[in-house]
């Protein structure tokens, strides 16, 4: 016998048939109900996709007037990161600049060592990740760009001041983004 109050139960009809249970009330689903993010407000969404859009086009841009690539994949995973989750680590200033410095370092210096092989970009991305964890940049999408630069091996003296560029560039856009609607998130939760 429970002694908590409960309501009392409307008598069934039997036109009336019980909603099936949630996928949360369900025994079978429990185990993933509630661990999932919230989903996002439109007006969120629309900021967050629209912010990484316009800095990614950007990038092409740059890239166009430069005749150099200036968009790589490691670039979009960070503008995602900063512009969707603005208060992870994995999105602060010192951990996307820093951390896509010190993955094109070690690339470079894997390339140097072992060549360009798809072997030797997979110990540059555990170097990379392994140095970004002792230097506290969490940066995933750094351990991406030892990889690029280790398979691709772009020319140091254009891709690193580039790669510079466009990280101070995500930064700047996730500043000021998070000031253009009032109730996104202020990033960066810190500098450095």
């Amino acid at each position: 016998m429970s002694t908590a109050l409960q309501p009392p139960s409307a008598p069934s009809t039997p036109s009336t048939p019980a909603p099936p249970p949630s996928p949360a009330e369900s025994s079978r689903f429990r185990f993933a109900a509630g661990r999932a993010p919230a989903r996002p407000t439109p007006a969120a969404a629309f900021h967050s996709i629209s912010a990484v859009t316009s800095v990614l086009l950007g990038l092409v841009g740059i890239g166009a007037v430069l005749n150099e690539p200036v968009l790589i994949p490691p670039l979009a995973a960070s503008a995602a990161l900063v512009h969707s989750a603005p208060t992870l680590p994995l999105a602060q200033p010192r951990s996307v600049v820093v951390g896509h410095l010190l993955g094109a370092a070690v690339g470079y210096g894997v390339l140097a060592a072992a060549g360009g092989s798809a072997w030797a970009a997979a110990v540059a991305a555990g170097v990379t990740l392994a140095l970004l964890m002792a230097a506290r940049t969490p940066h995933a999408a750094a351990c991406a760009t030892a990889v690029v630069v280790v398979l691709q091996s772009p020319a140091p003296g254009r891709f690193v001041p580039l790669l510079f560029g466009a990280t101070v560039l995500l930064v700047l856009t996730g500043y000021a983004a998070s000031r253009v609607r009032r109730k996104a998130p202020r990033y960066p939760a810190y500098w450095w």
